[in-house]
């Protein structure tokens, strides 16, 4: 079943991969390179190292799931989506500016912040604005996908994305700064130059498809008004129907965008019935039909958004050098009430020992907004006065639809517990590293796309490869373009790859194929290529 292909592709990676173990020899690199023969992968260990892959990156399936449960939640208050509804509304006509606007944040914030796996607090808020506002589910995973994977090629000041190849090329934070800015902009031209080229070629509005829908309800409607019997219980749709006739046999005309959100009165409902089987419809809450306040949600989201921007930004020694926020975390975790450190206990992370540490903002990590989510649903729940019952249903409904992507999550870091254990693309470097001498475009490019492909994390991906690539390309000048090579590479890897967590986790949300994928999105990754190719060239040379 296609919604279980993005599923497929991993586990064909990983028998792959498996196979591989028993080609090639294994190789390690402690100062001097050295063969250590071949190191089998077995049959049990296709369960074995999930588990491990469990045990060692299961916050991030965590992360993913307490995600899916807080959306899961917010789908029982109507408020949030008379919240989409107002801002497709105010959209209207702006589509395009705001799919832009979009593919800007998510790929400046990826860039700056490091914040690829945080943003997906917002990707299904992002893919439910994007398909009420009328487009499909390649546009949203373009949208999506695309910026993220724009941004790790062009990363800028993300201190957490580039560490390793800082620390072991000895570059400071801003080398080749410029370029990688050109890097980043290039890269989001590109990608809205494919989107908007599939959305003119395809016509992936969805308005010809819901107007049919539309009509053809409104037809059986008629029908049963004219066919069917009276009797004293009757639907909601034949009532409406009955009353006004007049208003029922005249179709109604869309709006440009022809969403869901542009109906109103009686037309909801017929509107509500005719697409409920609609296969998007599950990453949409179900239309309402009253008016909520939704200014709790605008305050809500945007507070949650300013605090996810502001904790990963890298404010301090290892990024813009600023100290005010690491002096405030020391003073709160310090301050006491009448002896007791009342704010270090109440959100610090405790050490195991004696000591609770509040993390500074710049320091954060993905487990550090799971408190903030819960409070802020917490929030939600009180000012709409949202049931027990329906708060637990809905987070059980929410980790129902976020199992995929956790799944996804678990086996992607399989690959990188089974390249861990055997080191055979050590094996490949070599050989691709031996068909020149010295630094080399192509050669250091397969090798920065390949290490990316194996080992799936930037944390893992750098140190794979570059320690033994500094022992073949000993020149220190060409150190700041191979790291932009590394680093944009493994951006570009990002977009194609089927060990590509972001792009893996959001197909298998979407019920997208990676066929699908591939077929929509190769244009952008070519093209893209060839520029980055081109600016390795000219960095090379001058």
């Amino acid at each position: 079943m296609k919604k279980h292909n993005a599923m497929k592709a991993v586990l064909i990676t990983i028998l792959l991969f498996l196979l591989l173990t028993w080609i090639f020899p294994a190789a390690t690199f402690q100062s001097e390179y050295q063969e250590v023969g071949r190191i089998q992968m077995g049959l049990s260990d296709l369960f074995n190292y999930p588990l491990t892959s469990l045990s060692v990156f299961g916050y991030i399936a965590l992360f993913i799931v307490l995600v899916g449960g807080f959306y899961g939640i917010l789908y029982k208050i109507p408020a949030y989506r008379s919240f989409l509804d107002k801002l497709v509304a105010k959209f209207s006509g702006k589509e395009k500016i705001v799919l832009a606007v979009i593919m800007i944040i998510f790929a400046v914030l990826t860039s700056i912040c490091g914040l690829q796996l945080g943003l997906a607090i917002f990707i299904p808020f992002v893919v439910a604005l994007i398909l009420l506002m009328g487009y499909d589910k390649i546009v949203a995973a373009l949208t999506v996908v695309g910026s993220i994977g724009v941004g790790l090629a062009g990363t800028t000041y993300a201190y957490s994305t580039i560490a390793p190849l800082i620390s072991y090329l000895g570059l400071d934070l801003d080398y080749e700064i410029g370029i990688r800015f050109i890097i980043l902009a290039v890269g989001l031209i590109l990608l809205m130059v494919n989107v908007f080229m599939y959305i003119k070629k395809d016509g992936s509005k969805k308005g010809n498809k819901l107007e049919k829908k539309v009509k053809k309800v409104e037809e059986v409607v008629k029908e049963e008004v004219i066919e069917t019997p009276k009797t004293e219980k009757k639907s909601g749709a034949s009532k409406a129907a009955k009353t006004s006739p007049k208003k029922k046999t005249t179709k109604k005309k869309t709006s440009k965008n022809n969403n869901k959100a542009a109906l109103k009165d009686n037309d909801i409902i017929v509107v509500k019935e005719s697409v409920v089987e609609d296969e998007e419809e599950e990453f949409v809450p179900t239309m309402v039909d009253s008016k909520h306040k939704i200014w709790p949600f605008v305050v809500g989201f945007s507070l949650l958004f300013i605090l996810l921007v502001i904790a990963f930004i890298p404010w301090g020694e290892n990024g813009f050098g600023l100290k005010f926020f690491t002096k405030l975390a020391e003073d709160t975790q310090e301050f006491e009430l009448f002896g007791f450190p009342i704010f270090a206990k109440l959100f610090g992370t405790f050490d195991g020992y004696s000591t609770w540490t509040i993390r500074a903002f710049g320091e954060w990590s993905i487990t550090d907004m799971f408190l903030p989510l819960a409070l802020l649903i917490l929030i939600y729940a009180l000012i709409y006065k949202v049931k027990i019952n329906d708060i637990l249903d809905g987070f059980a409904n929410g980790v129902k639809k976020a199992l995929a992507p956790a799944g996804i999550v678990i086996l992607v870091y399989t690959v990188l517990v089974l390249c861990y254990y055997h080191q055979f693309q050590l094996v490949l470097y070599k050989t691709i590293l031996g068909f020149s001498k010295g630094f080399n475009i192509a050669t250091t490019s397969l090798v920065a796309i390949l290490t990316s492909l194996f080992n799936v994390d930037p944390n893992y991906v750098f140190p794979s490869a570059i320690p033994y690539y500094m022992s073949v390309v000993t020149n220190s000048d060409h150190y700041s373009t191979v790291a932009v090579m590394f680093q944009s590479l493994h951006g570009l890897t990002s977009l194609v790859a089927p060990t590509s967590l972001t792009l893996m986790a959001v197909l298998a949300y979407l019920k997208i194929s990676y066929k699908d994928w591939l077929k929509n999105a190769w244009k952008f990754i070519l093209s893209f290529l060839a520029v980055l190719l081109i600016l390795f060239i000219i960095l090379a040379v001058i």
